[in-house]
């Protein structure tokens, strides 16, 4: 705490707005849109191993907040400040960050992924400057942020070698969608029948096992629509400039209307359960992954534009 009450003292105006711009960079909005750029656009290999590192991290410190259950810093500390625009976005446990799990596993793949020197050093910012965010707008501790730091870095490179490999044997890719299926299985099995402490807050423990069901409904629309490019689709991601800004935002509108859209007749089918939630993020996977790319011919064609 310390070392926060250090940054709380350095808080200006300009770099409370600057931070909170900052940390947008480990949000799940920017992982998936980074995510959908290079798999639909600019390798799929690339994209894999962006969503492998992601759903598997997402997991790893999901399953560590209830494990651990530790409080926000100003939950510790009374009479520590916080940015308060950043309040909102700081919900859960706190350790490990979330965050910073995020972002340096997405950036790390990218560094790893690209030879581009000025993508590289793009990457090593926010590599460096989403964790310090956090750390700056008080809604993590150092250990929170060191944590989750080393895990991001550890997973982008354990997986690195073994995408390289999958890109060029289906069963390996196969074999790891497979593993972070029953991670995530795993996880819902922990939430659903691990006996929680009493002073588990009931709140953190909802969205927990909210979140389990939705990496395992993501993560087998993931498994589907690997299986279902690799037999039949086998998309590709050239095409003219005009027609990757297309992909991209039509792709995005029909995954926000599937994903919204879902939402009200699956829960009153299933009553609120979290299966609905499950169900919808697959059918959301299943047409990003798989659906949206079958079209992409099509729609090259149909601008008269050759892929």
């Amino acid at each position: 705490m310390e070392f926060l009450r250090f940054l709380e003292s350095l808080r200006t105006p300009f770099l409370d707005f600057f931070m909170s711009i900052v940390t947008y960079g480990g949000s799940e909005l920017v992982f998936m849109l980074i995510a959908l750029i290079f798999f639909w656009c600019v390798s799929k290999k690339t994209g894999y191993y962006i969503l492998v590192v992601g759903f598997f991290g997402t997991a790893i410190n999901q399953i560590s907040k209830l494990l651990f259950h530790v409080p926000r810093p100003w939950v510790l500390d009374p009479e520590f400040t916080i940015v308060e625009s950043a309040r909102a976005g700081a919900t859960g446990y706190s350790f490990p960050s979330g965050h910073t799990q995020t972002a340096v596993g997405t950036y790390s793949c990218l560094f790893l992924s690209t030879k581009r020197r000025a993508v590289k050093i793009i990457c090593v910012i926010l590599i460096l400057l989403v964790p310090f965010s956090r750390m700056y707008l008080g809604v993590h501790t150092p250990l929170d942020v060191g944590v989750a730091f080393v895990t991001a870095l550890l997973l982008a490179a354990l997986f690195r070698p073994a995408v390289e490999k999958a890109n060029t044997s289906p069963r390996l890719m196969t074999g790891i969608l497979l593993s972070m299926v029953a991670v995530c299985l795993g996880f819902l099995v922990f939430v659903t029948c691990y006996t929680f402490p009493a002073d588990i807050d009931l709140e953190n423990l909802a969205e927990g096992t909210k979140n389990a069901y939705t990496l395992t409904g993501a993560l087998l629309g993931l498994l589907l629509s690997y299986w279902l490019d690799n037999r039949y689709i086998h998309f590709s991601t050239s095409a003219p400039i005009g027609v990757q800004i297309g992909k991209v935002l039509v792709g995005l509108v029909l995954i926000l209307l599937v994903k919204e859209g879902l939402k009200t007749p699956l829960n009153l089918l299933f009553g609120g359960h979290y299966i609905a939630t499950s169900i919808r993020y697959f059918c959301t996977v299943l047409v990003a992954g798989a659906a949206w790319p079958a079209c992409f011919t099509w729609y090259s064609k149909h601008l008269k534009v050759s892929p």
